[in-house]
């Protein structure tokens, strides 16, 4: 098993959310449905850079495997909900801007 330098893994949790962030800025070109702003494209940059420091922090800090996995899913679930509430107002936060 080969392991990340530390730049190649800031490297890779750069690229991804910029890639996802791709998805709909090309939506944006075709197609009046996605109609995000420069501020929606910067929460959700943040979100996704801190989703990806996040995992990369727990996949190097925490030893054993089990707790691990189950602090990634903790996490992945926690923006996952954040995700939906901003996106629909799933919940009806003031957040959301309900």
């Amino acid at each position: 098993m080969t392991t990340m330098t530390t730049t190649s893994r800031a490297l890779l949790i750069a690229f991804i959310p910029l890639t996802l962030l791709l998805l709909p800025l090309i939506g944006m070109q075709v197609s009046d449905e996605v109609n995000w702003s420069s501020f929606d494209f910067m929460v959700g940059g943040a979100l996704l850079l801190g989703i990806g420091s996040l995992v990369a922090f727990i996949t190097t800090t925490v030893k054993k495997a089990k707790v691990r996995w189950i602090m990634i899913a903790v996490a992945l679930l926690m923006f996952l909900l954040v995700w939906a509430e901003l996106a629909v107002g799933v919940f009806g936060t003031p957040f959301a801007g309900s």
